[in-house]
């Protein structure tokens, strides 16, 4: 899902700085990620979650690849790099398999509010992975949205830590591996030869897994909807929140980000008659706090230095 946050063209980052339109792209986003989580639960229980990845990817490598041609950019999607397309993809699918998962186990609040962790694992991640400096902010920002975690998973409630808080989690971690091997790709891929091999090795690893046991369920005539939902709501969630980032700073485009939270608890009320939890909002803000001052702690690490003047 979110992993494509970083999935911008080397040549549109920072080259712009357009917050409203930023805005405007980020409601199509906050509506893709919303109809997807929807649509995947309707599907879920007719069909396990390797076969609705084998059919999200089909369409999506049908629709990059049919856009590709049309604007004559096939060659973007020519296989290079691709150690890291493997690497990044794996990690993607591991992440998007255990979200599906977790889409019927937990209400879709409580796994938005999970997920909006990766940031902070990527932030972790980073020096050791890319070479980026640890600043001791990233330390605090990690305690505070582990915290914001224990709010919304609770773990001192009867019960415990449940299953789909456990896969939520797991999804958080995979797609922290994707956007950590994605950031290395960038510099080097556009987003629709990300998008290709994004759809295409996840397709195949869709297929070795659903095909493990010999036995694959074919979609019933009610499922073919939902499954189409699936996947152009989830390029077009991708393809807005590239382009939002390319319009305006991370800092700008998180905080709009950030109302999926409410708008699926809103959603999940209507549709299924979740509860809007106050623990799971006032944990998601904490985890929405730890993530904003991570950036701007970001921001003014890059923010070049104010000439000295003399007397």
């Amino acid at each position: 899902m979110t992993s494509t946050s970083l999935e911008q063209p080397p040549h549109a980052r920072g080259t712009q700085h357009r917050p409203l339109l930023a805005a405007l792209w980020m409601v199509g986003a906050i509506f893709g990620f919303s109809a997807m989580a929807v649509a995947g639960r309707e599907v879920q229980g007719q069909l396990d979650t390797f076969e609705i990845m084998i059919w999200r990817s089909l369409l999506g490598l049908v629709v990059v690849d049919a856009l590709a041609l049309a604007r004559r950019r096939g060659a973007e999607l020519a296989p290079r790099f691709m150690g890291q397309h493997i690497l990044r993809n794996t990690a993607h699918f591991a992440g998007q398999n255990l979200w599906l998962h977790a889409l019927t186990l937990i209400p879709l609040a409580q796994l938005f509010a999970v997920e909006f962790s990766y940031p902070i694992m990527v932030a972790l991640a980073a020096p050791l992975l890319l070479g980026e400096r640890l600043m001791p902010v990233k330390l605090l920002t990690a305690a505070i949205g582990f915290a914001g975690i224990l709010l919304v998973a609770r773990p001192w409630v009867a019960g415990g830590i449940s299953p789909g808080i456990l896969a939520a989690f797991g999804a958080a971690l995979g797609f922290a591996g994707s956007a950590i091997v994605t950031k290395r790709l960038t510099r080097r891929v556009t987003t629709l030869g990300i998008l290709h091999w994004l759809c295409a090795i996840q397709l195949v690893l869709a297929l070795a897994f659903a095909l493990w046991d010999g036995r694959m369920t074919w979609p019933a005539p009610v499922t073919w909807a939902p499954l189409v939902v699936i996947g152009l709501t989830g390029l077009l969630a991708h393809w807005c929140l590239t382009t939002a980032l390319s319009l305006a700073p991370a800092s700008v485009v998180t905080p709009v980000d950030f109302l999926r939270l409410p708008l699926i608890g809103v959603v999940g009320m209507a549709l299924y008659g979740e509860p809007l939890d106050i623990w799971v909002f006032a944990g998601g803000a904490i985890i929405f706090a730890a993530n904003w001052i991570n950036l701007a702690a970001d921001a003014r690490a890059r923010r070049p230095p104010v000439p000295q003047t003399g007397a």
